[in-house]
């Protein structure tokens, strides 16, 4: 890890250290699983003793905020990003009216987030986005499924990120959570719709080059654009997956009663 952290510049004491890496952590720059540097380099980025860094991450860990495994250094704990419950998360999974509201929430709070990014975003927050675009394109052109799915959850993590907005990060921190742990099993049906790979990729290239430009109103419909677009295949693939289902059995049915009438005869 690069040196993320700041010197304390005043009275270095242990409460100036846990404000810096809560805010860290707040902030999104350290994120759940992340390994902070050992005790020595960290003191040493800090410009504390060992003794008051001890503090400080004991400080931390008690509030859940860090974890300490034996060998295995000091994480950053799995606490960002769980504004819903197991159980939640569980009645989720299981009710499809809960699809078609996650895609409504989404559509509406992507498009502030894009908004925001394109206001707000950083020379740094486009390097980074430039760099998410380009292993996007890569996946797309190598036909990498996997990695097509994960670098979609990656972009919009990093919009949510430039829009520079703690409580607008979490809230959709969470909501690609919900995604990366498979709680909507469907959503890579998406994929199975004829010229989808090609019109997200259009779609991702818009909101970028909206963001880019520095064009709030067209980052904002781009991003609306997008999640309306995942709606309809979502509706469609289903559709068309029920229709072969049906269509199989249909088929089924009737070659079994012919089978059945050839006997009779």
């Amino acid at each position: 890890m690069s040196d993320i952290f700041s010197r304390i510049e005043h009275s270095r004491t242990a409460d100036e250290v846990v404000q810096q890496i809560e805010s860290l952590i707040l902030e999104g720059v350290l994120r759940t699983g992340d390994r902070l540097p050992g005790e020595r380099e960290l003191a040493r980025q800090f410009d504390v003793s060992r003794p008051i860094l001890r503090d400080a991450l004991k400080a931390l860990e008690g509030r859940g905020l860090l974890t300490t495994k034996a060998g295995g250094g000091t994480h950053v704990a799995d606490v960002i990003g769980q504004l819903f419950t197991k159980p939640v998360t569980d009645l989720i999974s299981m009710h499809r009216k809960a699809v078609t509201d996650y895609l409504e929430y989404r559509r509406e709070i992507e498009a502030v987030a894009g908004e925001y990014a394109a206001r707000r975003a950083t020379p740094e927050d486009l390097t980074l986005l430039d760099s998410i675009m380009a292993r996007m394109d890569e996946a797309h052109r190598t036909g990498d499924f996997d990695d097509e799915a994960e670098i979609d959850i990656e972009f919009h993590h990093a919009i949510s990120e430039c829009a520079h907005n703690i409580i607008l990060l979490h809230t959709l921190r969470s909501c690609y959570r919900l995604l990366s742990e498979g709680v909507f099993q469907n959503r890579l049906l998406v994929f199975s719709v004829p010229g989808a790979r090609e019109a997200l990729l259009h779609q991702h290239r818009a909101i970028y080059a909206a963001i880019k430009a520095g064009d709030p109103a067209a980052a904002r419909q781009a991003a609306m654009d997008h999640i309306s677009y995942v709606e309809r295949s979502m509706l469609e693939a289903e559709r068309s997956g029920d229709w072969q289902r049906v269509s199989r059995l249909r088929l089924r049915q009737r070659s079994d009663a012919g089978d059945g009438a050839k006997t009779t005869n």
